[in-house]
């Protein structure tokens, strides 16, 4: 999911947010970072609900990684009900594995392996990270069409916005970001 097509625009390392038409509820309110996009489907990370009493350093010792979280202990991301049995780490590219690693924009990368949590307790982690267990994904055509139907407003990313530890507010931050006040979204679909 790395390369989009000419004639199709790329979702990728853009923020997608949920509106009032999102009919499925795992999705409501939703603020989605997209790490992939292309003609096959797309892929990314609900980034403002997290994992209720999780955080990174609670995880260390499930996958055998002995140390003290080195960046900010957040709270583990309920990153989508995709593959919930894997974790993968949003991080600032200062880490970077070329065979390991996907670079999603100028600022970050994601890596879905053991070798990121390793470097989240180096001598030399990423200057920022956030972990996510399962993702969101879309299959060919199935994101356009939601958009489409006025489910998912798109914005620009935002690393500020990423690595908030304001979960209950992200959703109304983003839309204020894009001049859109969330009171004025109507609750039949698409803005008021």
């Amino acid at each position: 999911m790395d390369h989009p097509t000419q004639d199709m625009q790329s979702f990728r390392g853009k923020i997608l947010l949920a509106t009032p038409a999102m009919d499925d509820p795992r999705f409501a309110f939703s603020v989605i970072y997209m790490i992939g996009h292309d003609a096959s489907g797309a892929m990314g990370f609900i980034i403002n609900k997290a994992k209720s009493g999780l955080n990174i350093s609670d995880l260390l010792d499930q996958i055998g990684i002995e140390g003290s979280v080195n960046v900010a202990d957040t709270p583990v991301l309920d990153g989508g009900p995709v593959d919930l049995d894997r974790g993968f780490v949003i991080h600032s590219l200062d880490y970077f594995k070329p065979e390991t690693s996907l670079k999603v924009s100028e600022s970050l990368g994601m890596t879905p392996t053991k070798d990121a949590m390793e470097s989240l307790v180096s001598d030399t982690p990423p200057k920022q990270a956030i972990m996510a267990i399962g993702y969101a994904g879309w299959s060919a055509g199935q994101l356009e069409a939601e958009i489409a139907d006025n489910a998912w407003l798109v914005s620009d990313g935002d690393d500020a916005l990423i690595f908030s530890d304001d979960f209950a507010g992200k959703w109304a931050t983003a839309l204020s970001a894009i001049g859109i006040d969330p009171s004025s979204l109507s609750q039949s679909g698409g803005r008021a």
